[in-house]
């Protein structure tokens, strides 16, 4: 393999250099690398201001990449009356597809309906969704006979069907979106570390908090860094940061976790989404085809305890499925299922806390503690670009910050390209997909395909590595390239190719790679509907897939 070692935005080693400069007073450190705490840092970064990001794991590890892949208001808080969040939500979806259009595209959903009101209820609707959309609406709300619904849904169940209710809403990609954020913040002056850990707050005298001690998870090593502005932008784990603060702090959020299913997208036949009104818990579920698949979600589950790596519940895997059979004439079957992944959502607590978690709304919530630690928390991928820009006004006014107005309203996210998709490109790249054909041309040592199954080939691996700031296996197959949550056997068949090319990269040894295959095939097994074939497919017969 031909390699160039050349200075970059993204090289790890360059960014932390940066914060080993001595008496260095940043004016924002933002603890979260989720879809909430790298648009903080794009918001501050891109005003101007000498940002900082932290996060103890991977970019968007957590929730922010296991969302339905929806960029959209929320017909079911239209329903729930929550006029303003549908308002801000669908401006901010606009703004999405316009800064991102590499990454975000309109979709048409289409509603079944078995009763003969059901059309006109939700036709009527939707036609207030459009309008409440403006100048960002994606398409029209039409309302569709019997032949055209089976026609456009293949696999639809046809007894009772009397027609339907097609509109359109967005459709994106998590976890790229993430990177491309982080990407974005970094070409904009900002500091943006994965795998650093935030163990303490720092106070001064006055006790207000003016910065944090952080461990490179990689090496160990530990950094005090000043800030004149901490934020806390941690997800389901702000409750953790702010008893870093004080100890007697009230619980801020109720965690629920809902899953998704992955199956092939022969079960859809369509390129339409379907949009099921309402499951018998009182939710929307959707399928939704996605990267070559369907997507099927979500649930929602109260915990009272959650973790990084959440795990499916079999009671939630049945429910999918069992909503499905009235829906669809061939039925999928948990044999069918490639991978099931696993969502957190932080939901802020109502001051009437035995309210159920699907009525508890998602706005977002800013909090000032007393030691200026400022926390936001709730809210929706539609709207993170909304929640930074109110995060950093409140952190310009905290600590007396001086700059300008907010740019991310027009702000290109990295990779934006309005350009067609070239033959043999992968769309999501944007205009990276021409760093990567010149990887490729210069090293064609890299240019074979990694899984019959997808279109990947050994240059997308180095390419993150070197460029999207990837470190383990993990943050390769899951986020950079989403094969984990595609089709989780596969990843698992790829894990020690994949170790191996990032191996040869990034100078690791034999016990790095055997490290890496096996933390991932402890991580991958729970995207298995059956975590026992986890431990067989881990149990080391796993070669290089021709």
């Amino acid at each position: 393999m031909k390699k160039e070692p050349k200075e970059t935005f993204f090289d790890r080693s360059q960014l932390l250099e940066k914060i080993e400069k001595e008496q260095q007073v940043w004016d924002v450190l933002v603890i979260g690398g989720g879809a909430t705490g790298l648009g903080v840092a794009l918001d501050a970064s891109s005003r101007g201001l000498n940002t900082v990001l932290f996060e103890q794991s991977d970019f968007a590890k957590g929730t922010s990449s296991r969302s339905t892949k929806l960029a959209h208001g929320g017909v079911r808080y239209l329903a729930q009356g929550n006029i303003k969040l549908v308002f801000e939500a669908l401006h901010e979806r606009g703004l999405m597809l316009k800064n991102a259009p590499h990454l975000v595209s309109p979709l048409s959903f289409i509603i079944p309906s078995y009763r003969w009101w059901e059309k006109y209820f939700y036709g009527f609707g939707l036609k207030i969704y459009d309008w409440m959309a403006r100048k960002f609406r994606m398409g029209g709300t039409s309302l569709l006979k019997r032949h055209t619904m089976l026609k456009q849904m293949d696999n639809l169940n046809p007894k009772k069907l009397n027609g339907g209710v097609q509109y359109y809403d967005g459709q994106f990609d998590d976890a790229r979106l993430a990177v491309n954020l982080a990407q974005t913040s970094i070409e904009q002056g900002g500091v943006l570390l994965n795998y650093m850990k935030v163990e303490h707050l720092k106070k001064d005298i006055e006790g207000k908090v003016n910065g944090v001690v952080v461990t490179d998870v990689e090496t160990g090593k530990t950094y005090d860094v000043r800030a004149k502005v901490v934020i806390n932008a941690t997800g389901v784990f702000v409750d953790d940061i702010l008893k870093m603060d004080n100890p007697e702090a009230n619980t801020l959020l109720k965690v629920s976790q809902g899953i998704h299913l992955v199956l092939p997208q022969s079960f859809l036949k369509s390129e339409h989404a379907l949009m099921i009104p309402a499951t018998s818990d009182g939710r929307v579920l959707f399928a939704v085809p996605w990267h070559g698949h369907l997507l099927v979600g979500t649930t929602d589950t109260p915990l009272d305890r959650h973790q990084l790596e959440p795990k499916p519940l079999r009671e939630e895997i049945d429910f999918i499925l069992d909503t499905l059979k009235d829906y669809l004439k061939q039925v999928p079957t948990e044999d069918d299922v490639l991978s099931v992944f696993v969502g957190l959502r932080p939901l802020v607590l109502p001051e009437n806390k035995e309210v159920g978690t699907k009525e508890i709304s998602r706005d977002h919530k800013l909090k000032v503690t007393a030691s200026q630690l400022i926390t936001i928390t709730g809210g929706k991928w539609t709207t993170y670009r909304k929640m930074a820009e109110d995060t950093v006004d409140e952190a310009i006014a905290v600590g007396g910050l001086s700059t300008g107005p907010c740019q991310t309203k027009a702000l290109k996210i990295h990779g934006y390209s309005n350009a067609p998709v070239e033959d043999g490109a992968i769309p999501f790249y944007g205009s990276d997909a021409k760093g990567i054909a010149q990887l490729k041309r210069e090293n064609p040592d890299l240019d074979y395909q990694l899984h019959p199954d997808f279109s990947f080939t050994a240059a997308e691996v180095v390419w993150a590595v070197r460029y999207e700031m990837a470190r383990t296996v993990d943050d390769i197959l899951a986020r950079r390239l989403r094969i984990l949550f595609l089709n989780a056997r596969a990843a698992m068949k790829l894990a020690p190719l994949v170790a191996n090319i990032m191996a040869e990269e990034m100078n690791k040894d034999k016990d790095w790679v055997d490290g890496q295959i096996r933390d991932f095939q402890g991580i991958a097994k729970n995207y298995l509907v059956d975590p026992r074939l986890g431990e067989v497919l881990a149990s080391g017969r796993l070669q290089k897939v021709e």
